[in-house]
This record gives structure tokens, C-alpha cells and sequence, in this order.
């Protein structure tokens, strides 16, 4: 996991970084965009997720050692697809009669590899995602599982998204891919009966590819293509589920305007001062339609209130007008649908729009409370408390909590923003 973490899988490129010569920006490309498919396609055949993940690995690490000098092959996937496969029918020769025999000397010479067509292989991502779904797998695992292996992620990543320290993210990781080889656990579209159960989790990681790419910078203004990819395919493996409809409306709504997120300069621009002419019309109808095919199922669920809320915001009218009574009367549902931190940061700032800043300070400070430890490091919480304190005029306050919320916020661009708000709020009397 290391040495694909290190070619580039959703790597979090810091500041100062020597730029990657041709081969390792094509195995980074390959890492980010098809890691999740060639680590599905290699895990089919075993159910050992773990041995196909090192597999991958070495054949990673084993391009980054030749491809700078005998440069990068015309099909960097089916290169690294075969190298992995030859690595895992290495492992399985050993096993079975050679187990302490080394791998053979010159064995990075691989058979020609022109005739492998990656792409006209079944993608078996979905497969795997059940897979990590899988009732024998503890369910807390499920989701974080489906974000690391087939999506992309990191064990800090996911950690941060789900405000777990790292190392014990990776240790529930292991621990789960351990259970799918002990389990036997078949790559398959389980039977309609059985996938319901699972498609809750599915619904989460597919969501939660969407929310971390989103968190990682808007900057970089092409849109999620993965998670959109995904939620459309499973709007199409089950037609009649109004979640799977409902995600793929949120998903479509909220891209919709990434290209606005920020201004000429890569400066982050909030919702409320985005214009509104740079939207995706093509992604706000799709999301729509979605949503009305949800809506006439009678099923209200979670990610179809936020699709709505979604909705909403991109029906703001051409004067800049936006409808907060709906909006606050959709949020105060969905946090009673689906209470979490993240819906009643939300209620509370939409609660500040309709009702005033005091009502929404009041609100969120409720919610602080009650959330106790878990809160203390949820960076949405503490800016939406700095605004809500500086439109009060509690200037020192307010200083306090951009400090907190700047510390908390691991984007550029949002810090850039919390800080020039700051900067702001210190120059006011």
C-alpha cells in the first residue's frame, strides 16, 4: 500500500515538491485513474484482496524502476495489469511447490503485452465494492474499505473523513481485507434479496469519493468523473432505488458548479457569490430529472433531500435571490432524517439566514454540545461559528474561531479564503 501511495494514488501533492519526470507522472496518472479496476480485475479470480493490492504495488514499483529507461509502454494499464497478474502466478507456483524459491531473476522481461486490451475486459469495480459490503465484513468497515481499495484513497484520507486517526483506519483496512480472503467471500452481484443490504454502504462510498475529491481543492476545475461514472452505473443496476437516483442528482447538482468555485486568480468563491453563468446546465438537468424519478418512487431518503437542497441553490434566481425558507425547511428535515455534524453545521447556517445570526449561533452551539469530542475537530462546525460570530460583532471571538477553523482546513484555496476573512473581520471597529 506504501509504494502506490507513494506513485500517486489521490496523492496530496505538497507545496515545494520536485516536478515528476514522464514516467512517473504516467504511472501516477494510472495509479489515480485506474488502480481501482486493475486491483478489481486481479482480486476476482482469489478473493485475496490483499495479494492482489501487493501485486499492484510491485507492479507499480516496478514501472516507476524501468519505464524511465526503457520508457513508458503504449498501454501503461495493460502493462501493469500483466506484471501484477505474472506476480500473482508467481506467488501461487511458490505456494504450491516452491514456496522459499525466489522469484526468477529477468522476470520484469514480460511476455509481449499488445494484444491485452484493458478496456474490453468487464469492469468489476461494482463487484468489489459489494464485495467490501459483504455482511460477514464489519460494517463500519464497509464504506472506508470501498474508498481504499477501489477508489483510490488513502488510510489518511479516509481517516479524515471519518475523523480517525490514521493508524487505526489502516488497521480496520487490514483487518477487513484479512476477513474477505478468510471468508471466501465471492466477487458477484449478490441476488436482488441480498443487495439492498448492501447498496446503503455502496451509496456511502461513492458519496464519500465525491466529498473527498471535492474537499481536496477547487482548484484543480474538472469535474469528479469518478464518482459521477459510478453513481450513473448504479442508477442503472438498480433503476427502481430512489437513493441511487437521489445520489446521482446530488452528485450531478453539486458539479455542476465546480467551475465557479473559484475566480481567474484559484481564489475560493462561496456559493452565495458564485455566478451563477458558469454552472453546467447539461449536469443541473440530468440531476433534475433524477430527482423527479425519485420523487415519484414515495421513498424519501437521505441523499434525496440533500439532492433538493442541491436544487435549490441551483434555482437561485437571476437576481441572486435565493429561497432560504425552503431551504431551511428541507435542512431541518434532513437532519431529522439523517442526523449528523455535517447536516446540523448546515441547519445551523441556513437557520442564520432566515431567522438571524443569533438563532443560527444558537442552533449550532446546541449541536457543538451535544456532539461533545467529535466536534471538537470538524472544520465545517468552527467557520460557519466564525461567520456566524463576526456577523454578530463579537470581534474577538470570531478572530479565535478563524484561527481554529485556518488550523483545522487542510485545502489552499478554502484557507486562503478563512484567512482573508480574518483579515477582514480583525480591520473591522
Amino acid at each position: 500500500m506504501d509504494k502506490l501511495t507513494s506513485v500517486g494514488r489521490r496523492r496530496e501533492a505538497g507545496p515545494g515538491q520536485d516536478e515528476p519526470g514522464p514516467a512517473a507522472r504516467s504511472a501516477g496518472v494510472a495509479a489515480r485513474d485506474s488502480h481501482g479496476r486493475l486491483l478489481a480485475l486481479l482480486a476476482a479470480s482469489t478473493s485475496d484482496l490483499a495479494a492482489a493490492e501487493d501485486a499492484l504495488a510491485d507492479a507499480f514499483e516496478r514501472a516507476l524502476r524501468i519505464w524511465p529507461s526503457q520508457g513508458v509502454p503504449g498501454n501503461p494499464d495493460a502493462w501493469l495489469l500483466t506484471v501484477a497478474r505474472n506476480r500473482l502466478r508467481d506467488q501461487w507456483k511458490s505456494a504450491r511447490a516452491q514456496r522459499a524459491v525466489p522469484l526468477e531473476a529477468g522476470q520484469d522481461t514480460l511476455a509481449p503485452i499488445d494484444d491485452v486490451d484493458v478496456d474490453s475486459i468487464p469492469d468489476r469495480r461494482l463487484e468489489l465494492m459489494l464485495v467490501c459490503a459483504h455482511p460477514a465484513i464489519e460494517r463500519s468497515a464497509h464504506t472506508p474499505l470501498m474508498l481504499n481499495t477501489v477508489l483510490g484513497f488513502t488510510a489518511g484520507q479516509v481517516g479524515r473523513a471519518f475523523s480517525v486517526p490514521p493508524s487505526t483506519m489502516a488497521t480496520r483496512l487490514v483487518r477487513a481485507k484479512q476477513r474477505i480472503k478468510a471468508a471466501g467471500i465471492p466477487f458477484r452481484i449478490p441476488d436482488r434479496a441480498d443487495l439492498a443490504a448492501r447498496m446503503t454502504s455502496v451509496l456511502e462510498a461513492v458519496y464519500g469519493a465525491y466529498v473527498i475529491d471535492w474537499a481536496t481543492g477547487p482548484q484543480a476545475r474538472e469535474l469528479p468523473s469518478e464518482a459521477l461514472h459510478l453513481a450513473e452505473v448504479l442508477t442503472t443496476l438498480v433503476p427502481g432505488d430512489p437513493e441511487a437516483r437521489g445520489l446521482a442528482a446530488l452528485i450531478e447538482l453539486s458539479a455542476a458548479r465546480a467551475p465557479a468555485r473559484v475566480d481567474a486568480g484559484g481564489r475560493f468563491v462561496p456559493l452565495a457569490d458564485q455566478d451563477p453563468s458558469l454552472w453546467n446546465p447539461h449536469l443541473i438537468s440530468r440531476g433534475r430529472e433524477h430527482l423527479r424519478v425519485a420523487h415519484a418512487r414515495g421513498q424519501l431518503g437521505r441523499f434525496q433531500l440533500e439532492a433538493a437542497i442541491q436544487a435549490v441553490h441551483c434555482a437561485r434566481g437571476r437576481d441572486g435571490t435565493t429561497d432560504w425558507p425552503a431551504l431551511l425547511a428541507l435542512h431541518r428535515i434532513l437532519h431529522a432524517v439523517a442526523p449528523s455534524l455535517g447536516s446540523g453545521v448546515a441547519l445551523a447556517a441556513v437557520t442564520a439566514e432566515v431567522d438571524g445570526p443569533a438563532a443560527g449561533l444558537a442552533t449550532l452551539d446546541a449541536l457543538l454540545e451535544e456532539a461533545g469530542q467529535h466536534a471538537r475537530r470538524f472544520q465545517p462546525a468552527k467557520a460557519t461559528r466564525a461567520h456566524l460570530l463576526e456577523r454578530l460583532g463579537r470581534k474577538q471571538e470570531a478572530l479565535a474561531a478563524y484561527d481554529n477553523a485556518i488550523s483545522l482546513t487542510h485545502e489552499t484555496a478554502e484557507r486562503q479564503y478563512l484567512q482573508h476573512r480574518r483579515d477582514r473581520a480583525s480591520r473591522a471597529p
